[in-house]
């Protein structure tokens, strides 16, 4: 069986040594996004058309505390 890609993770925000809390994002993987904390390592994956809904609706303000 040929192994799997594996997932080339991007920080997503500037790193700050003081508060350390970043998300990485990796989309080298076609049709996925996968998603971690730099803190944890927890990891959530997306398929492509999810996480473009996801960006279209944080740039609308869908979860921006009301």
């Amino acid at each position: 069986m040929p192994a799997l890609p594996e997932y080339e993770f991007r920080t997503a925000c500037t790193y700050n040594n003081n508060d350390p809390r970043c998300v990485e994002v990796a989309t080298n993987i076609p049709g996925k996004v996968a998603v971690r904390s730099s803190v944890t390592g927890d990891m959530v994956e997306f398929t492509t058309p999810e996480w473009i809904d996801f960006l279209r609706g944080a740039k609308l303000g869908e979860f921006d505390p009301a």
